[in-house]
């Protein structure tokens, strides 16, 4: 089991990575939602947002104007950093049952193009 400060570590990591998406790319596949990233065996849960111009930062406190997430990604904090590090496919994972995505279809193919 990996700590929180490791998966917050891993979550700066993906933003990172996420901006190095073209900015072509992300025009064509990504829309604004709040999400919620819950590390299951540490019960521990980062807010973010993906818009056009990136991923913002991870935090630990929801956003102060109280709306939900519209993606909620469930995944223990092994496979959190396993994935971030190129070691685990999502694909699989997700197959797999290791990680649990909660979005609507079009977010879901939109975040595929992504992955």
């Amino acid at each position: 089991m990996a700590t929180v400060d490791e998966c917050r570590v891993a979550l700066e990591k993906l933003v990172e990575q996420f901006g190095e998406i073209s900015a072509e790319d992300r025009a064509r596949h990504v829309v604004e939602r709040r999400l919620a990233c819950h590390i299951s065996d540490l019960g521990v849960t980062f807010y973010g947002r993906i818009h056009r111009e990136g991923l913002d930062p991870f935090k630990e406190v929801p956003p102060e104007d109280g709306r939900p997430a519209e993606v909620k990604i469930t995944i223990a904090s092994e496979d959190l950093i396993s994935m971030v590090n190129g070691e685990l496919d999502m694909g699989r994972a997700l197959f797999g049952g290791r990680v649990k995505i909660d979005a609507s279809l079009g977010d879901l193919l939109r975040l595929r193009k992504l992955l």
